[in-house]
C-alpha cells in the first residue's frame, strides 16, 4: 500500500479488552502463521505497545479486546510468546478512553525504542494514535475502533476488527436490492448519529436507495412524534443508530407507535451486556452484527473460546479483534526481522483463519475484509441470547477502497 489520507476526526466510538491466556496445544498449525524457523534471524527481543481503554468508559470493550489478543499471542505462538527466536515482550498501557493519553503513552513507549503499537477502543483514541505511527513510522494495529476515517489514513495502520462501513454493508443485505428502496436513519443528532448518516448515504445511497433522516436531539425524552415521524416516511426499511440512557425509552416508543408492525427494522447487535435493553421490541428487530460466540463454526473460534474461559473470562463482540491482532502481530515479527517496512509488506495482502474465518488484509488501504452476520435475539429464560440467521459474505461488505 502506499495510499496517504488527510487525518479524519473519529466519529464513532468502537472497543477494546483485558485477561486471558492458554490455549497452546489446540492451536492447529493449518490456521496459523508458521512460528517455526524461517532462515533468517530477527532481533532477541521486540515490545510490543498495547494502549487501551482498562478504565474509563470504554473499560469493558477493552477487556474483550484484551481476553481475545492474551489469548490469541499464546496460541500463536504454542505459549512460548517467541517467534523465530524473537521473544514478544508487552507493554500493556491503559489510554482511559483519551486520546491525549493514548498519545502521551504512545510518544513514551517510542521514544524507548518500541516500533509496534496495538489496541485502541475509541475512534478519537485510534485516530491519535494512527497519526503518531505515520510520523513516526512504526506499526499500528488498530482494534476495534470502526470509524472508517482509520482505513488508509497512512502506510503505517492497520484493522484488526471491522469498520462502520461493514456494518452499514450488512444492514442493506436485509433488503437485498436496494435499487428503488427508501432507507430511513433513525438517529441522535450528534457526531455519532450523523456519521452513520453519511455512512448510509454513501454505502445504501451508491446502490440505488433513496435515504432520509429523522435526526433527535440529544436532550429529547419523549420520543412519540419522532417514532410518527419515522412510519410517515414509509420506509421499506428504518436503519437505528443509538446509544446512551435514553434506548430504552426510544425502542418503547418504537412498538407503542407500531413501527415494528409496519417495516422492518435493523440496527446494530452490541455486546452480551446490551441484549436486555431493547425491552418488549427485543424479538422483533433485525440485527446486524460483528461477532458473537455462536456465529462462527471453526477450530479456530472454537479455540478462542476455550482460552478465553479458561483464564476465566467471557467472549464477546471484540474478542476476536484481540486474537486477529495477535496473529498479525507475530506475522509481521516473523517476516520482518525487527525492520518496520517490512512488518509493513509483510502484512500486505496476508490471508489467514481468524475466529470469524478466513480474513484477508487488503493490500491497498489495510482494510480488513470479513464475513458479517445477520442475527436475531430469543428468549431465554428470563433473558435474551443471539441466535445467527445469516451468514452474509465478505466480499458482499467489503468497504469501498479507499483513495
Amino acid at each position: 500500500m502506499r495510499v496517504t489520507k488527510k487525518l479524519l476526526p473519529g466519529v464513532v466510538m468502537a472497543m477494546a479488552a483485558t485477561a486471558a491466556l492458554a490455549l497452546s496445544a489446540c492451536a492447529p498449525t493449518t490456521a496459523a502463521p508458521d512460528a517455526s524457523g524461517s532462515g533468517e534471524a530477527g532481533p532477541a527481543e521486540i515490545t510490543v505497545g498495547v494502549i487501551t481503554s482498562e478504565t474509563g468508559p470504554l473499560a469493558g470493550y477493552g477487556k474483550q479486546y484484551l481476553d481475545g489478543f492474551k489469548a490469541g499471542l499464546d496460541w500463536v505462538t504454542d505459549g512460548s510468546n517467541e517467534v523465530d527466536g524473537t521473544k514478544i515482550t508487552i507493554e500493556y498501557r491503559d489510554d482511559t478512553g483519551d486520546p491525549d493519553t493514548a498519545v502521551g503513552i504512545a510518544k513514551e513507549l517510542i521514544g524507548d525504542g518500541v516500533q509496534i503499537l496495538a489496541g485502541s477502543a475509541s475512534s478519537g483514541v485510534a485516530a491519535a494514535l494512527a497519526e503518531q505511527a505515520g510520523q513516526n513510522k512504526v506499526l499500528f494495529l488498530s482494534g476495534p475502533a470502526a470509524a472508517d476515517a482509520l482505513t488508509g489514513i497512512n502506510d503505517y495502520t492497520f484493522r484488526t476488527g471491522r469498520q462502520s462501513a461493514q456494518d452499514v454493508a450488512t444492514a442493506g443485505t436485509f433488503l437485498g436490492d436496494l435499487d428503488g428502496k427508501t432507507v430511513t436513519v433513525y438517529a441522535q443528532n450528534n457526531a455519532f448519529g450523523q456519521g452513520n448518516e453519511a455512512a448510509v448515504k454513501a454505502i445504501l445511497g451508491a446502490k440505488g436507495a433513496t435515504v432520509n433522516s429523522v435526526l433527535v436531539a440529544e436532550d429529547v425524552t419523549e420520543f412519540t412524534p419522532f417514532a410518527q415521524q419515522v412510519l410517515a416516511g414509509s420506509p421499506d426499511l428504518v436503519f437505528v443508530a443509538w446509544a446512551g440512557a435514553t434506548s430504552g425509552a426510544m425502542w418503547q416508543a418504537m412498538s407503542q407507535q407500531g413501527v415494528f408492525d409496519a417495516v422492518p427494522v435493523v440496527t446494530g447487535l452490541g455486546d452480551s451486556a446490551t441484549f436486555g435493553a431493547y425491552g418488549e421490541a427485543s424479538e422483533k428487530i433485525s440485527f446486524l452484527n460483528h461477532y458473537f460466540p455462536g456465529a462462527p463454526d471453526n477450530e479456530v473460534n472454537d479455540a478462542m473460546i476455550a482460552a478465553v474461559e479458561k483464564a476465566g473470562g467471557t467472549p464477546d463482540l471484540f474478542t476476536p479483534d484481540g486474537f486477529n491482532a495477535a496473529i498479525m502481530l507475530v506475522q509481521a515479527i516473523k517476516e520482518g526481522k525487527g525492520d518496520v517496512d517490512a512488518m509493513v509488506s509483510a502484512l500486505e495482502g496476508f490471508e489467514f483463519d481468524g475466529p470469524k474465518g478466513k480474513l484477508t488484509v487488503r493490500a491497498g488501504d489495510h482494510a480488513l475484509i470479513q464475513d458479517m452476520y445477520q442475527a436475531k435475539l430469543v428468549s431465554d429464560g428470563s433473558g435474551y441470547k443471539p441466535e445467527l440467521v445469516d451468514t452474509v459474505p465478505a466480499d458482499e461488505v467489503a468497504p469501498a477502497e479507499a483513495q
